[in-house]
């Protein structure tokens, strides 16, 4: 049977999950020729992928510059374009590290810096306040006859929590949202073939608001995550740029992944209104319930990886330099790894699942978005069930990678 897909394509966005078990039955490892990649959907291979980062790079630049154009000439105007915008020099864009772009050496060492912002006991002085935002999104959801969740409680919650983790003003949180967004669809979504859009002005944006505030870190340290960015020394230093770019990835990561997780879930809980009782009646469930979504449902459904030399996987040859699209979504409905994958059961064992991905890479906030996660459905399962959705037809993320509604519209049930 020959498979056709293309994960940059929105043929599939509606219902990926069909098409993910024909790969895995019958093309594990698949070329898509209009794409120039190999999507890679069996649990074990996806492991294999991930934990290989000698053969299977998470350094991307060469191919992200063949995507933006194949003239040179056009790169280096590109590139000289950028550097202008973000007021840097050309070397400081060749050498910059990206935590997401970076292998071995280099990955474990901005890991160890950036984790000292992540630890157990950081996340957990977070969890009141994570609490008290949940609530107050709880509030104002009652105190209207209809509303967005996304709007009303899964966008404001993560972004303020990473606002207030950064040390910067709350209140810039729709420029915040604004700027994720034009950046998620214009590096994996519509916007990917419009390099000067939308999702280029915001980065140039939320680097000139972030510049300012660096420097004042570097005079000033506070008891901040960008402070202990800039107050490292040696070889783990990290520049303005280097900072901007880690800020980056935790606005659009930090933002997209909790505000995802939480609507995938109510979707997935209205969508089971036997597993949703189960939860209403025993909120020690609640856990489960996280850990079930970012398996059956996950706001992250691919990761990139590149080869760096010829390699071979299930019979199917990979020379160096190919474009690998690792399928999360896929793996986490492995019928070889989750029996019954296609049913939401929030008593599952879904140890295993790469929902966070797996190895090196594994998401860093991840305790965090758990966190999150768990606090705002508790407050939201009980008032679920007397609640039902505006809209029959949801409207999508502009994203091929990240996968959630961008609005859910929820009303009292007649």
């Amino acid at each position: 049977m020959q498979v056709d897909f293309d994960p940059y394509s929105n043929r599939w966005k509606r219902d990926p999950y069909p098409v993910y078990r024909a790969l895995r039955d019958h093309a594990p490892v698949h070329y898509c020729a209009a794409s120039d990649v190999y999507t890679v959907s069996r649990h074990e291979d996806v492991q294999r992928v991930l934990t290989s980062t000698e053969m299977f790079s998470s350094n991307l630049r060469r191919r992200q510059q063949q995507m933006l154009t194949s003239s040179l000439r056009e790169r280096l105007w590109l590139m000289a374009r950028f550097v202008t915008k973000m007021r840097i020099g050309p070397r400081t864009l060749v050498r910059a590290r990206m935590l997401i772009q970076s292998d071995g050496e280099v990955h474990a060492l901005m890991r160890k810096i950036v984790n000292r912002g992540f630890t157990p006991r950081r996340i957990e002085a977070w969890e009141g306040r994570v609490r008290e935002l949940a609530g107050e999104g709880l509030e104002r959801l009652r105190a209207r006859e209809s509303f967005d969740l996304i709007e009303e409680l899964a966008v404001p919650l993560p972004v303020t929590i990473i606002a207030e983790i950064l040390g910067i003003d709350a209140e810039r949180m729709v420029d915040f949202k604004r700027w994720s967004d034009a950046i998620v669809a214009g590096g994996t979504g519509s916007g990917m073939s419009d390099f000067g859009g939308a999702g280029f002005d915001a980065m140039v944006e939320l680097r000139s608001f972030l510049r300012p505030i660096t420097r004042a870190r570097r005079a000033r340290p506070g008891d901040d995550l960008i402070s202990l960015l800039v107050t490292t020394e040696g070889e783990a230093a990290l520049d303005d740029f280097e900072v901007y770019l880690f800020v980056l990835l935790l606005l659009v990561a930090g933002n997209e992944t909790t505000t995802n997780l939480l609507g995938n879930a109510v979707e997935a809980l209205l969508d089971h209104p036997d597993q949703l009782e189960r939860v209403r009646r025993d909120p020690s469930l609640v856990p489960g319930l996280v850990e079930e979504v970012l398996r059956f449902d996950g706001p992250v459904q691919f990761i990139n990886r590149e080869a760096t030399q010829d390699s071979e996987l299930r019979e199917v040859r990979i020379p160096k330099g190919a474009h690998l699209v690792v399928l999360l979504g896929a793996a986490n409905r492995d019928e070889r790894r989750f029996p019954d994958p296609d049913r939401f059961d929030v008593t599952r064992d879904t140890r295993g699942h790469v929902g966070f991905g797996f190895g090196a890479h594994f998401c860093l906030g991840a305790a965090l978005a758990r966190l999150e996660a768990r606090a705002a459905l508790e407050v939201l399962v009980p008032e679920l069930a007397r609640l039902t959705r505006v809209e029959s037809e949801p409207e999508f993320v502009d994203s091929y990678l990240i996968r959630g509604r961008s609005r859910i519209a929820l009303r009292p049930a007649a």
